[in-house]
């Protein structure tokens, strides 16, 4: 019996039927909710009644037209390209920096890294006490320098942009290690032979370095890009979308369409069309550093 169990196993058809687990798990958390979620976004329903009626395209029609959004689209962008860009920008400069052999820098690298072990719905309520308008530490501080307190979150466009940056701050930590590993790899030989020929740092970072970074920083930009394309929990414990609808990801729209404004139809219709936007800009992007890739290959 053992042995007829052992050569199942060890064969192809053993080895296939390994697979049915996770399948299992694929079919019932994520193609089961993706179906119905389409299925939903064809309807009226509210969300909570058991009687609904078939719309057709009419919640799909309304992405177009509706002013919330074209709003929420866009932040979305802002939330994806411009964290990516400073998680990168900033990870790979304290790489390069806690490459170098000094004390304590162990202790940095935890430092840098401790942000991204903590919720981002608990990051988000950190950040807002630390910049809310009345008893804010930021705003005790502008007053102890005799400066007039600032409600940070009162504008629109400088809301947006605080928190791509909170996000950004929270996420460094991920590129941080991510590009210390490519580092790490490059072989010292290649520094070195640069060296004896006269280049300087800046030289040996642009031709050497950053080619053979390349590996890594398709792995960060891409993990940093679909995690800002997505954001949610920062915005609903920092702003919930405000003030009015001006900070709005299209995540935190399907949490309001759904919860708040009862049209589960319509968030359904936001949830599949943010999934489709992250699928096409992650393979855009993704063909892009590929093909960058190769010509430093």
């Amino acid at each position: 019996m053992r042995q007829k169990v052992a050569r199942l196993v060890n064969s192809d058809k053993g080895l296939s039927l390994m697979y049915v687990p996770a399948l299992c798990l694929f079919l019932l958390f994520v193609a089961y909710p993706l179906l119905s979620g389409i299925h939903i976004s064809f309807t009226n329903w509210n969300g909570y009644s058991q009687k609904y009626t078939y719309i057709g395209l009419e919640n799909y029609s309304k992405l177009f037209t509706d002013v919330r959004m074209k709003k929420a689209l866009l932040n979305t962008f802002v939330y994806g390209f411009g964290s990516a860009i400073l998680q990168n920008l900033f990870g790979i400069l304290y790489a390069l920096l806690l490459n170098m052999k000094f004390r304590s820098r162990i202790l940095v690298r935890t430092v840098v890294y401790m942000p991204v072990i903590v919720a981002q719905l608990i990051m988000g309520y950190i950040w807002y006490f630390l910049v809310q308008y009345d008893g804010g530490a930021m705003n005790d501080a502008l007053q102890l320098l005799g400066f007039a307190p600032v409600d940070w979150m009162a504008e629109g466009t400088r809301a947006v942009w605080m928190i791509t940056g909170i996000n950004a701050f929270q996420y460094i930590g991920t590129s941080m290690i991510i590009y210390l590993a490519g580092i790490q790899g490059i072989p010292q030989s290649l520094q070195e032979a640069a060296t004896i020929d006269g280049a300087n740092a800046w030289n040996r970072f642009r031709h050497i370095t950053l080619p053979l970074l390349i590996p890594a920083v398709t792995t960060s930009f891409m993990l940093n890009l679909i995690g800002g394309l997505e954001l949610f929990a920062i915005v609903i414990s920092l702003t919930s979308g405000g003030p009015g609808f001006e900070t709005h990801s299209m995540s935190s729209l399907i949490n309001y369409f759904y919860f708040e404004n009862q049209n589960a139809g319509f968030a359904a219709a936001i949830g599949f069309a943010t999934f489709v936007l992250v699928i096409t800009i992650s393979y855009i992007m993704l063909k892009i550093f590929r093909k960058r890739e190769v010509e430093y290959g």
